[in-house]
């Protein structure tokens, strides 16, 4: 009877655990991109559903092993001969047993299978997170090509003003110039 009541124990804390790594697990799902986290949730609501159905077997076989114990207990302080108890009792003894063994069969699959899925969430999230370190080192390259297209561009801007005050320069040197040679020319001509 102790042991039974070990098993159940053991069982509420595995049921426990698998709630908490599953509260985990759907935190961490809900952080993910859409198409991942579509997936991930929709095991999530099975896991979740698959525990509901296994925390409602143990509470039935929990009560039903606190009345079986009463009942032993009454038996036992009733009876001085153990071999009493009935065929009956023993036998639903048996697949209250049975029931917890398959139980926490069940609970060991459920968290295995959770175990995988974290597992593949922590592999997401490290894929992602070299992803974000790419985009960050690819921005940084942007920026910097960024600042060098805008160097290049003040200095064509500083060298197309250039060529137009020196084309001036020039237009206005051929001027002067050709009014030189145009009043030399007078002058000599008149004379």
């Amino acid at each position: 009877m102790e042991q039974k009541r070990q098993k159940i124990s053991e069982i509420k804390a595995g049921l426990d655990d698998a709630e908490s790594l599953i509260r985990k697990m759907d935190l961490e799902a809900r952080s993910l991109q859409p198409n991942v986290k579509a997936v991930l949730l929709a095991k999530l609501r099975e896991y979740k559903s698959d525990l509901n159905n296994l925390k409602s077997e143990h509470k039935r076989l929990a009560s039903a092993n606190s009345n079986q114990a009463a009942r032993d207990d009454l038996l036992e302080s009733g009876m001085a001969d153990a071999m009493s108890v009935s065929a009956n009792q023993r036998g639903r003894l048996m697949m209250s047993t049975e029931r917890l063994n398959e139980s926490s069969d069940r609970i060991k699959e459920s968290r295995r299978t959770m175990l995988e899925t974290e597992e593949l969430g922590v592999s997401i999230l490290q894929d992602l997170h070299q992803q974000r370190q790419s985009l960050l080192h690819a921005n940084d390259t942007l920026h910097g090509v960024d600042d060098n297209i805008s160097k290049s561009k003040k200095i064509l801007t500083n060298m197309s003003r250039r060529m137009s005050r020196n084309k001036w320069i020039i237009s206005s040197i051929i001027v002067v110039l050709v009014v030189a040679i145009a009043l030399i020319l007078y002058f000599k001509l008149s004379k």
